[in-house]
């Protein structure tokens, strides 16, 4: 016997589970929502560990999702952060090219970027570039002003406090082992009970890929964790970055480099790298999870894709472990930083789809399977496009 029936059920509790909830929220008047969550707090997880910075949309493909929900989702969460004064700034980026060879790449990012609407985009000289950035280097760089910082699991709170507001329930501590549909109704199970709901829809980041096979799901793909880890500007140095300093990507490897993010605490984060984690919430060097450990490595399509980004991955590994290869990273973007301007940071585990092909998913996967929406893969951008996500399996979760 299901301990409560409801209209919408949502796991998870993070930045797109808490957004799903509002926007059911908005336009469900009357109707029975409840958000399950398994720590004893919201947005404990990836958006808990978030840099906060609200990206502009210029790395992503035209026509996919990312693209088309950042660049709209910037503007919503910026307008989200004014309208609850939440803390928030719109500093402005820069993506500088060091190196005559990455003139190239810059120019195709920048293409993108205008294919994207990215406002205010621009193309800048070392001179422009020195007004904005004045302790960065570089031949030429693009130039973002929309470019913004936030405190992503404070946004993740007043989601929760507007679901509230307006009916809905949420239930920390209840950690969901399995999801069973039936004719009429999906019926989930968790440590706080068993809850049956007309929709149920999977949020769950780092777990999707679990929690949708209990659901019967066949998987050709799984979540593969890549732990970031971060330093942090001293006081006496934060001076040295005003806004965001990003490199030129590799287009060979999925990640966007070690960068400078200013955070709206005041401080300024260094980072991050990519290293494989070997716990799906580990966010220590340390950390380890037989279990974590044992899906990922046996899993081929990891090996397709360590031998074709190994160079990259041992990269990421040495500046992980030596602190002179990471500031010597970082240097390339700030050359007068030294390693005693830097501290220890934070860090954070990405829910990353690799499929067993070897290729990272790229773009945001969500699917329906008859009562139940699985949220498969949704990185960097979804904090900054959670808001459009949100309504996006709103409409999904609809009859």
């Amino acid at each position: 016997m299901a301990d409560g029936t409801y209209d919408f059920l949502i796991i998870g509790g993070g930045i797109v589970g808490m957004a799903t909830a509002l926007a059911l929220s908005e336009q469900q008047s009357g109707k029975r929502i409840l958000v399950l969550e398994k720590e004893a707090r919201l947005a404990a997880h990836q958006t808990g560990h978030n840099s906060g910075v609200i990206h502009s949309g210029l790395y992503y493909k035209p026509g996919s999702l990312k693209a088309r929900m950042c660049v709209e989702g910037a503007a919503e969460m910026l307008a989200f952060c004014t309208k609850h004064n939440l803390p928030h700034e719109q500093c402005g980026k820069v993506v500088v090219a060091t190196a005559a060879a990455e003139l190239p790449l810059l120019e195709g990012l920048y293409q993108r970027g205008v294919a994207n609407r990215v406002p205010g985009i621009a193309m800048i000289g070392p001179e422009r570039l020195r007004e904005i950035e004045p302790s960065s280097a570089g031949i030429k760089a693009i130039h973002v002003p929309s470019g913004a910082i936030t405190d992503y699991a404070q946004v993740t709170e007043k989601f929760g406090e507007l679901v509230q507001e307006r009916g809905g329930e949420t239930r920390t501590g209840a950690c969901v082992s399995g999801i069973v549909q039936r004719a009429d109704e999906a019926v989930v199970q968790s440590t706080a009970g068993e809850f049956s709901a007309a929709r149920v829809i999977n949020c769950t980041g780092l777990h999707s890929d679990r929690l949708s096979k209990t659901d019967g799901a066949r998987n050709e793909w799984i979540i593969a964790p890549f732990r970031g880890e971060y330093y942090e500007l001293v006081q006496a140095r934060q001076h040295l970055v005003r806004g965001l300093i990003y490199p030129v990507p590799d287009p060979n490897f999925p990640f966007l480099g070690v960068h400078f993010t200013r955070t709206v605490q005041g401080g300024v984060e260094a980072g991050p790298n990519a290293v494989l984690a070997l716990k799906r919430e580990g966010y220590g060097k340390g950390d380890f999870s037989w279990d974590d450990a044992v899906a990922t490595l046996t899993f081929p399509g990891f090996w397709r894709l360590a031998a074709r980004h190994w160079r990259s991955g041992m990269a990421e590994y040495h500046r992980s472990l030596s602190k002179v290869a990471f500031v010597r990273s970082l240097q390339r973007l700030l050359p007068e930083l030294r390693a005693e301007d830097l501290k220890p940071g934070g860090s954070g585990v990405r829910a990353q789809a690799l499929g067993r092909d070897g290729k990272l998913m790229d773009d945001f996967h969500i699917i329906r399977q008859g009562k139940v929406i699985h949220v498969c893969n949704v990185p960097s951008p979804a904090a900054t496009a959670s808001l459009i996500i949100g309504r996006h399996i709103r409409e999904m979760a609809l009859p």
